[in-house]
């Protein structure tokens, strides 16, 4: 899986690790739990003596254990309400446990009116349980699928795949017990428990869940080689840079990813995230691609087309991080809901911000909700501080949400998309270039575009002259029939541009580039 392409390599550990912390974000749990868990796992790996190849099949299970758990996250949320706040029990209860079963129930239709939770209850009683088995299993499944996705070698996918199943037999899917699952599935559940008892209750609360369930849940001789060693293999958690350890102690040679791979490694990442909602589904795919045939249009060159497309693959992955009960809400969201969807682009730099390689597509990820208003988030930026890339990114994110289904409209036409865009142009919330060059690329007729030096469109070439003749906002707005706010929009896209900050520096690239001529100046 070596790369020799040319061009950013990715190494897999650094995407692996950074889904994980969504993974993290959709149990509830604070960011790193994953990568905590793994070096937990890696520690007691080699108290026992597990080769180089094992330890493979250790490291990965580890980090991937839980990743297949948001694909019936809509489900979940049709039982439960709220999907996070259901997958943070597990670490509450036994697994199976009657205590963990009426926790559940009390759950059922949670944030809806009494009878509506009335009902899905009755409906719950008739085969809700069978159902949720039935997708704890599909979990491990999915994670497994995602690991030959990922051609990771065989020993993860048969260890991820049986990452849920028990010491005693009663785990899922219930078709393996002792030394039957594979010492890396062993390793990684142990690890994931533990992580949350000594986090919550230091190592005293740790040694007595792994003595609790030894013999259970858990592999007694694990569970005893834990407590014997309990002090070396817990210590320092806190202390170490979490995402430099997991990253390094990778066995053997890191996996690294070029070209081809790269864009294949990502592309599975996203097709997994964005089966969090049957109205996502293959929305970052669809993205990209959208964003590929703008990009071309516009002619960016090739590395930078390749880091747009790229970005557009990660732009959702935030969303693990907000509960199904708000993405697939089929009324208003109130306002509490509405600040959790705002930190969606957020969450996605936070999970991406550490990787070298990564945080460069977070940088334009997160962006692409903003607006060159001011009205986007989550940070509320204006346009000079709104990348081009972004713009393309976010233009091209809502033609496909608008043409796509919502649990609270139906999917519009792609005339009625294209009219929307246009509007949101009009209104100056939305870059005009990357506009038009979507449309382009989503097959729409479009005026021919021309550009001028330093990529100034027609009209913003009209706005520079006007604006080297000094005349003000409102004055440049009169004159060409647009509004204040979209003159002064297009005067900073300009000043962006063109690299300046003052009039005086675009009087000089206005006559520095002819585009001043002498019959106008006479005519001022």
């Amino acid at each position: 899986m070596s790369g020799g392409d040319a061009g950013p390599r990715l190494r897999l550990a650094e995407l692996v690790a950074a889904l994980s912390l969504g993974v993290d974000l959709g149990f509830g749990q604070p960011m790193e739990h994953v990568l905590r868990q793994c070096l937990i796992a890696l520690r007691l790996a080699e108290r026992i003596g597990l080769d180089d190849e094992e330890r493979v099949a250790v490291y990965y299970t580890a980090l991937l254990v839980n990743v297949g758990c948001h694909s019936d996250a809509h489900e979940q949320a049709k039982w439960f309400g709220d999907d996070i706040a259901l997958k943070a029990g597990k670490y509450r209860y036994e697994q199976r446990s009657l205590a963990g079963a009426v926790a559940a129930v009390r759950l059922i239709g949670s944030g809806n009116p009494p009878l509506h939770r009335f009902r899905v209850g009755l409906e719950f009683a008739l085969g809700g349980f069978h159902e949720v088995d039935r997708m704890i299993s599909g979990h491990a499944a999915l994670a497994a699928l995602l690991a030959g996705r990922l051609a990771l070698p065989d020993s993860v996918r048969r260890a991820v795949a049986a990452s849920y199943e028990q010491w005693d037999g009663r785990g899922w899917p219930g078709e393996l017990k002792g030394e039957a699952v594979p010492i890396a599935s062993r390793l990684a559940q142990l690890a994931e428990f533990i992580e949350v008892a000594h986090r919550l209750g230091g190592t005293a609360a740790a040694t007595a869940l792994a003595e609790r369930r030894a013999g259970s849940q858990f592999d007694p001789r694990l569970a005893a080689v834990l407590c014997r060693d309990a002090d070396t293999v817990l210590g320092e958690l806190d202390a170490v840079h979490t995402w430099e350890a997991v990253i390094a102690a990778e066995p053997a040679l890191g996996v690294w990813l070029g070209g081809e791979q790269f864009d294949q490694a990502l592309l599975a990442v996203a097709d997994f995230v964005d089966l969090k909602s049957p109205y996502t589904l293959g929305h970052a795919r669809a993205v990209a691609d959208l964003v590929d045939a703008a990009a071309t249009g516009l002619g960016l060159a090739e590395d930078q087309r390749t880091q747009l497309h790229r970005a557009a693959l990660l732009h959702g992955l935030g969303r693990l991080g907000v509960s199904n009960a708000i993405w697939d809400k089929p009324g208003p969201l109130g306002t509490g809901e509405r600040e959790r969807v705002r930190l969606q682009p957020y969450l996605t730099e936070r999970m991406l911000c550490q990787s070298p390689t990564l945080a460069p597509l977070g940088a334009i990820a997160v962006q692409h909700r903003e607006r060159l208003d001011g009205s986007g988030y989550p940070r509320g930026l204006t346009a000079p501080a709104i990348s081009r890339w972004a713009r393309i990114l976010g233009t091209a994110d809502a033609y496909r949400s608008m043409i796509e289904p919502r649990p609270h409209r139906g999917a519009l036409t792609a005339p009625q998309a294209a009219a929307e865009l246009r509007a949101e142009a009009a209104a100056g919330r939305l870059d005009a270039e990357a506009v038009t060059a979507v449309l382009a690329g989503a097959g729409h007729r479009v005026p021919r575009r021309t550009t001028g030096p330093a990529g100034l469109t027609g009209r913003e070439i009209d706005v520079l002259r006007l604006l080297a003749r000094g005349l003000s906002n409102k004055e440049i707005a009169s004159r060409l029939v647009i509004s204040p706010k979209t003159a002064r929009n297009h005067v900073e896209h300009i000043y962006a541009k063109i690299d300046t900050s003052s009039r005086a520096g675009a009087c000089l690239f206005a006559l520095e580039n002819g585009l001043l001529p002498q019959t106008e100046a006479a005519t001022a």
